[in-house]
């Protein structure tokens, strides 16, 4: 880069955008790569800091800032993956529709550990909303060789896609809802309403829920009904803790379910339940979410709405993030909870 004082600049051409910072006010380009510099320019370049401006005088393989931005996005993009016109050698890649996010950590560290170029992004499996930001990158210097974008390249190629959004399929999702407090009408179901609502946030729907005894072979039996009626998921409610009274797991088991797991690394959750007939997600859902905010629940199933088969390993990884610290004014998905278990 050869450096020219302002004064001296008048008639060139600039190589990149100049950003002016107005503190509290705003930030942004000033001037735009391309604008030919005039005599009047040079009094705000002053105001702006920029006593020299750098001329790029391009080597052989040379890609500017914006070129490379576009082409580490491209890269790295996958399905329902958009993407912005570069600004200041920046390019964002955008959520085309709502759904999960699913980034190749592994792939991500090995494009940043090279150097001289970078991509931040949101953590997998995180909800995203259509015409979200989900991921940037951009070069650190004004120009890379090319032949180190084609290593970068080459790294998302081998490790496709490294950044997608996977839509949520509409699932048809079957309640088991356990007690005799409930069955007999002693108290009135408060789990079913909240289940409702937490399939409809997720496009999804309840289309049957099945009352139950506290008693196993009504429990197994009514997760058959289910399954004869066509449902993608069924959960079952109540009676997951180690009473002795509490005979949901039992009656789980007693459907054919084969369990993946009987309790979860996360606070609230822990009595949590994922098992599966066939293809077909059975949970065991504990009292927890019915009147917590974000709970196992949350981490679990918009990965099986995704498609994707839950395992035990999945489970486990939860733990580092599981704790849900049950803030007052709840930011989810914008917090801690579910964000770890990259290992």
């Amino acid at each position: 880069m050869k450096m020219i004082a302002v004064e001296q600049s008048v008639g060139m051409l600039l190589a990149h955008d100049m950003t002016e910072i107005i503190p509290g006010k705003s930030k942004g380009p000033a001037f735009k790569k391309g604008h030919i510099i005039k005599k009047e320019d040079i009094p705000r370049l002053l105001n702006m800091g920029k006593e020299h401006i750098g001329i790029i005088e391009y080597k052989e393989g040379d890609i500017h800032e914006n070129k490379a931005a576009i082409r580490m996005a491209k890269a790295a993009a996958g399905q329902g993956i958009t993407f912005s016109e570069p600004s200041e050698g920046k390019v964002n890649l955008i959520a085309a529709y709502s759904g999960l996010l699913k980034i190749n950590y592994k792939a991500l560290h090995e494009v940043n550990n090279m150097g001289e170029l970078m991509m931040a992004a949101l953590h997998t499996d995180m909800m995203v909303s259509m015409d979200m930001v989900v991921a940037g990158t951009r070069i650190i210097p004004l120009v890379i060789q090319n032949d180190k974008l084609a290593c970068m390249e080459n790294i998302c190629r081998n490790n496709a896609p490294v950044i997608q959004v996977v839509p949520l399929r509409k699932l048809k999702a079957g309640i088991v809802t356990t007690g005799n407090e409930v069955f007999y009408g002693r108290i009135p179901d408060k789990f079913g309403p909240v289940l409702y609502d937490k399939f409809k946030e997720l496009g999804s729907e309840v289309v049957r829920q099945i009352f139950s005894k506290d008693d196993p072979d009504m429990i197994a039996q009514s997760i058959k009904d289910l399954m004869d009626e066509g449902v993608d998921i069924i959960t079952v409610t109540g009676g997951m803790s180690v009473d002795p009274d509490d005979v949901t797991p039992g009656g789980v088991k007693k459907s054919g379910a084969e369990i993946v797991t009987y309790g979860a690394p996360t606070l609230p959750g822990a009595m949590f339940l994922l098992s599966y007939i066939g293809d077909i997600p059975v949970l065991g859902l504990p009292g927890c979410v019915m009147y917590s905010r974000r709970t196992i629940f949350d981490l679990v199933v918009p990965k099986l709405a995704a498609g994707e088969k839950v395992t035990r390993e999945d489970i486990a990884k939860l733990g580092h993030g599981g704790l849900c610290l049950s803030c007052g004014d709840c930011r989810y998905p914008n917090c801690g909870f579910g964000k770890g278990g990259l290992y």
